[in-house]
């Protein structure tokens, strides 16, 4: 009877385990599977646990309501290493997915492309490998694919043409080569896209695919595109007849692509070897020095000489806080804008150089590019990317003839393009760099009217940090911080309140220190508190933008009052608010999907 008992019990206590074990869904089931093949050095998933029912309550998870299927995975910045696992492709109803700036490597999975709901897929500043999977073609929905700053290689698949509702593709910085596909939606979207591959080339980047004899100057890879191969012979004459001609053909463009190879390594060298370039027909005792950086500027630097000392008055465009600005126009047209320092600090030029080949250094698509620096015996000047659209204080506030007027979705892309910029300053450069003097005239235009942040590392590099006053002055009043205006010290968290009054500006269209509230002893935060006090949401919109909504206006409103908080301490930091612009914003879903915790816990 004993024995009975025992095997009862044993049975019944294996029944209620094998229970319990099946409780989780099968989208937690997955979630789990994903989890083994990530390193979680910080132990942010540690809540993810098997003997839950579901995983709706997990550390950056959100589930639909209806069925407690997975809707989001929303773990970015998590420090998590590893790879992406295949088993991501069960998750059938997965609409964002959304692990950026983490440490992982291997390759995208091709299962990805079973997400048949996706709407969002975020991979940026990973460590990923090998090819853009062509079964990404395969999600329909898909509506802004990052996969920016990773390592991946090979050719765009023309596949990803069909996704004909993506409006965001970020592949940029990467290693990726051969001809853009101009099919579809991938016609649509401009170098921006793909800027930093340096082997890319076709219509978007506008740089042709074929050398000065006519071969293709970069074949494409097939196991990342659809190849397609003949299927029929007409007879055995023909057959010959190709099969020698493909062979001579082989044989040139063995012999041309060995010349081009050998040619490029020699360029190479030259050019790590004349990484700082000194025009030599100016003697040294003339204290003409001009340097580019990374090979931006691919002219003689006579020529670039010659174009700097003819500025004058006539080529003046604007003048700043450091200087003036002049447009400098190339022999071939080529554009760029000049901006004559008229402050320095004190110091030797070798310093002074070699922090600007820091800032130099710094490539983002949302960063206006510095391409050189030229000490003339009378001046120094810094060499940038023109963008002829102006600056969004022009757009904002200067309402002359033949001005457009920004829309609220062209508003948004700003407001997102200049905190991914800022973003990338305060959190991926090294050494991480302080703005200092964020404002609406530092936001420059493209033709796109996507943003660039411009004049960045200026006011450390040309003020001297000891000197608390002028440091002040290297800030523009309106978007100072309170701490900063006190002590004159610039932190990441004062650059993160600039930005909480940018933000502020594209809503209302007004001037932080605009004179409808100034008398009244406010600037624009205390006078939006004071709107929003009285439950006047409808008086703080811009009135020429007609196209508001009122949800993203409300997320706008709450994000700029999150970064400009009276206290450092309770601003958010500039990834975190790339993250609620991402989520509440930019995101092509509802956001009271999303769980009121934060996915920094």
């Amino acid at each position: 009877m004993g024995v009975l008992v025992w095997v009862f019990s044993a049975i019944l206590a294996s029944t209620l385990f094998s229970s319990l074990s099946l409780a989780l869904t099968q989208d937690g089931i997955t979630l789990l599977e994903l989890k083994t093949t990530l390193n979680d050095t910080k132990n942010f998933l540690s809540n993810w646990d098997d003997s839950d029912n579901t995983p709706c309550n997990w550390t950056g998870i959100t589930c639909n309501p209806a069925d407690s299927t997975v809707f989001s995975i929303n773990l970015p910045y998590m420090q998590l290493s590893g790879i992406i696992s295949p088993s991501v492709g069960k998750l059938s109803s997965l609409q964002r997915l959304a692990l950026h700036q983490n440490s992982l490597h291997g390759v995208i999975p091709s299962e990805i492309g079973n997400c048949s709901d996706l709407r969002a897929l975020y991979l940026r500043a990973n460590y990923l490998q090998g090819g853009i999977p062509s079964d990404i073609g395969n999600l329909s929905s898909l509506t802004i694919m990052d996969l920016s700053s990773n390592l991946l290689k090979g050719a765009i698949p023309s596949s990803l043409g069909r996704l004909t509702r993506l409006r965001s593709l970020n592949i940029s910085t990467n290693f990726l080569s051969g001809e853009i596909p101009d099919v579809g939606v991938l016609s649509t979207f401009g170098n921006d896209s793909f800027i930093g591959n340096l082997d890319l080339c076709g219509r978007q980047v506008n740089k042709p695919c074929r050398t000065s004899l006519g071969f293709p100057a970069v074949l494409p890879h097939a196991e990342s595109d659809e190849a397609t191969v003949p299927t029929k012979r007409s007879s055995h004459y023909i057959k010959g007849i190709v099969i020698g001609a493909m062979s001579i053909l082989g044989l040139v463009l063995v012999v041309l692509l060995s010349f081009l190879w050998i040619w490029f390594l020699s360029k190479k060298e030259r050019a790590a070897k004349k990484y700082t370039e000194v025009k030599k027909q100016v003697h040294h005792d003339t204290g003409t020095k001009l340097i580019t950086f990374h090979g931006d500027l691919p002219y003689p630097s006579c020529e670039i000489i010659e174009k700097l000392e003819s500025l004058d008055v006539e080529d003046v465009v604007g003048s700043g806080g450091f200087g003036t600005v002049y447009r400098m126009v190339m022999n071939d047209c080529g554009t760029f804008a000049v901006k004559r320092i008229d402050r320095s600090r004190e110091g030797s030029d070798q310093v002074f150089e070699r922090e600007l080949e820091i800032l130099g250094s710094v490539k983002h698509i949302n960063l206006v590019n510095l391409r050189g620096y030229c000490r003339l015996p009378s001046q120094k000047l810094l060499i940038y990317d023109y963008l002829a659209m102006g600056s969004l204080d022009d757009f904002l506030h200067e309402h002359g003839e033949g001005k457009r007027s920004l829309n609220w979705n062209a508003r948004l892309r700003i407001a997102f393009g200049s905190a991914r910029g800022l973003a990338y300053l305060h959190h991926d450069c090294c050494p991480r760099i302080v703005h200092r003097d964020i404002k609406s005239s530092n936001i420059l235009l493209d033709e796109n009217l996507e943003p660039r942040v411009s004049d960045f590392g200026l006011a450390k590099l040309l003020v001297d940090e000891d000197a608390h006053v002028t440091t002040v002055v290297a800030g523009t009043f309106g978007y100072l911080a309170p701490e900063y205006l006190q002590s004159g010290r610039a932190t990441e968290k004062s650059d993160v309140y600039s930005f909480g009054v940018l933000l502020l500006e594209l809503v209302t269209g007004k001037r932080p220190t605009d004179p409808s509230f100034v008398k009244q002893g406010l600037n624009v935060v205390g006078w939006m508190n004071t709107l929003l006090r009285e439950n006047r949401l409808e008086d703080v919109v811009d009135r020429r933008c007609t196209d508001t909504d009122a949800e993203t206006v409300e997320a706008i409103i709450e994000i700029a009052a999150k970064c400009t908080a009276a206290n450092p301490d309770d601003r958010p930091a500039m990834q975190q608010v790339l993250q609620f612009l991402e989520e509440e914003v930019m995101s092509p879903y509802p956001s009271d999907f999303y769980d009121s915790h934060s996915d920094y816990a």
